[in-house]
């Protein structure tokens, strides 16, 4: 640990131009080694727990690499957050609780033309939010939606009506 702390520099702050950079090599590589183990989808789904764990991932890196923070504890705490999210992750494969509990559920806002006026109110999202969504998905208006859903990572999925 002596070995560690003579490359990496104290905790606390200071440390050499030298110990700085040995930190953030190491924690560049330790970086990388959280996005492996977390998979791709924390940092690409967006998911308010996936946008959660993505920060709490470089807020403690960047502690870490400052010398604001310890480097060992750092290292174990940021690991056990990643290691708890992708736990998450590989249980909601098999069961749907983690899932519902992380993400909830697929809120149903269009149904064959119809606005789930109430739906929107419960998710605060206003018409004027519900007519960007079918624009991008170069819809005109509700009436020309089968199902318009507000899924679990926060878009809005469209499906067209067949004419």
């Amino acid at each position: 640990m002596e070995m560690l702390h003579l490359v990496i520099g104290p905790d606390g702050g200071g440390g050499s131009i030298a110990q700085i950079c040995a930190r953030t090599l190491i924690l560049f590589l330790f970086g990388l080694l959280c996005i492996r183990v977390a998979g791709r989808r924390t940092f690409a789904q967006y998911a308010p727990l996936d946008i959660i764990v993505a920060i709490v991932i470089g807020s403690n890196i960047s502690r870490m690499m400052t010398g604001k923070a310890s480097f060992s504890a750092g290292i174990i705490a940021t690991l056990l957050i990643v290691l708890l999210h992708r736990g998450l992750a590989m249980l909601g494969q098999h069961w749907s609780l983690p899932g519902r509990l992380t993400k909830g559920e697929p809120v149903v806002l269009v149904r064959d033309g119809r606005v789930d006026e109430e739906a929107l109110r419960r998710h605060e999202l206003s018409p004027g939010d519900l007519r960007e969504a079918l624009r991008l998905e170069q819809v005109e208006t509700p009436a020309n939606v089968a199902l318009a859903t507000l899924e679990r990572g926060g878009k809005i999925s469209v499906v067209k009506r067949k004419t």
